[in-house]
């Protein structure tokens, strides 16, 4: 199997198993309807691990474009393989989009709130703050990057790495998923919200892609960071400069955000359990 065949079915397997908890939890005469959010976060987890553990051996398992570039920018991946990883990326979030579709497909009819039809598939926040919201983006995925390499440095049982990559994601959506749904990952976000747009899902509504831009270029802009600051700070390395450049460059997006498009509105009750 070649990494780029392997990054289609890790991810795939990944959004199957993560879109496929929101469903359950999200639609209508599911039997996991209404079971909350600790189940949200904890499927994901699960899903994570599982999808680590399918494509590890042969692409190293990233199934999130944040973090391959995170990796490349610290010269730990090869640039010129990061184009092949992302196209894979994406097709497999799409794929395992159309098959929580397909595997949920009586509840479709069955559910009212179009609002709930679109969280299965992709994120939305809490409050639409476009300067908050981006920084939620931020954050998560820089503490997965981090996380992620602190992991990798560390020595475990053998095959036991992936577990706890999936924990890692249980306590970035306990702690920190609660504003935008933690996408943390742009083939999460954009292939589904792709699937979404596509497939003939009953009253289904729009697919929000005013918002679709946030949890694709928070993503990128956090793992990059988290790489960054993860070689110079724990390894010493000459990346400093640039992490420190790039800090500066996000606050100064941030703040024309925040000053110049940030438009608070109410909080969107059911979207909060979008994962």
């Amino acid at each position: 199997m070649s990494p780029f065949v392997a990054e289609i079915i890790g991810t795939m397997i990944l959004i199957i198993l993560g879109d496929g908890v929101v469903a359950g939890v999200l639609l209508n005469k599911s039997k996991a309807h209404n079971s909350g959010w600790i189940v949200i976060t904890m499927g994901w987890g699960l899903a994570v691990a599982i999808a680590v553990y399918a494509a590890g051996a042969v692409s190293g398992a990233h199934l999130n474009p944040a973090v391959t570039l995170g990796l490349a920018s610290i010269g730990s991946f090869p640039w010129e393989e990061v184009p092949t990883y992302i196209l894979g990326q994406m097709i497999g979030g799409f794929l395992g989009a159309v098959m929580v579709w397909l595997h949920y497909y009586p509840h479709w009819r069955v559910t009212d709130d179009p609002e709930l039809k679109l969280a299965v598939f992709s994120t939305g926040p809490a409050v639409r703050s476009t300067g908050a919201n981006l920084i939620s983006e931020i954050v998560g995925t820089f503490i997965l990057v981090l996380g992620i390499l602190a992991i990798g440095a560390n020595r475990f049982a053998e095959g036991l790495n992936p577990l706890i990559v999936g924990f890692l994601v249980v306590g970035i959506g306990l702690s920190l998923g609660g504003t935008t749904g933690y996408a943390i990952n742009p083939a999460r976000d954009l292939g589904p919200r792709i699937a979404h747009a596509i497939l003939p899902i009953p009253g289904k509504g729009k697919s929000d892609w005013g918002y679709a831009w946030i949890p694709v270029v928070g993503p990128i802009i956090g793992g990059i960071l988290g790489a960054l600051f993860y070689n110079f700070a724990f390894k010493g390395s000459g990346y400093a400069a640039v992490g420190v450049l790039a800090v500066v460059l996000v606050i100064f997006l941030v703040i024309g955000h925040i000053g110049g498009r940030s438009n608070a509105q109410g909080a969107y009750g059911k979207q909060n359990l979008r994962s």
